[in-house]
């Protein structure tokens, strides 16, 4: 019913940048939050940032002063500027909404996306 469509994964530099978007189409409602989530081989997912409709961020303490994630509610998108990228930043990126309407609570992903960072 909601999918959600990622862009702007891909290799990069130790130091360089990179924009993740994230756009919800289908049934979206009301927004309580969008978020990044990431998955290096071998490891659990674990959360990158998240952002509430109302503009409240989260973000781990890894990525803190690195990455900036926004949230666009007209747009139903997400988006995650990632800057001074280190080899250790490379998995595989999620997207996730948060949606809800009359108390119903939904939970969407993404299909993932490869972040690469090369010494």
């Amino acid at each position: 019913q909601v999918h959600l469509v990622e862009s702007g994964g891909g290799l990069v530099q130790a130091g360089g940048s990179l924009r993740l978007s994230c756009v919800a189409s289908g049934s979206i409602f009301s927004i309580n939050d969008m978020g990044w989530y990431r998955q290096a081989p071998g490891k659990q997912r674990e959360l990158v940032a998240t952002c509430t409709s109302g503009g409240s961020t989260n973000y781990a303490d890894s990525v803190k002063g690195r990455f900036t994630i926004s949230l666009d509610n007209a747009k139903n998108s997400v988006y995650l500027q990632m800057n001074s990228l280190k080899p250790e930043d490379t998995a595989v990126y999620y997207c996730r909404l948060r949606s809800y309407r009359i108390g119903i609570q939904y939970d969407s992903w993404g299909q993932g996306t490869q972040v690469t960072v090369s010494s």
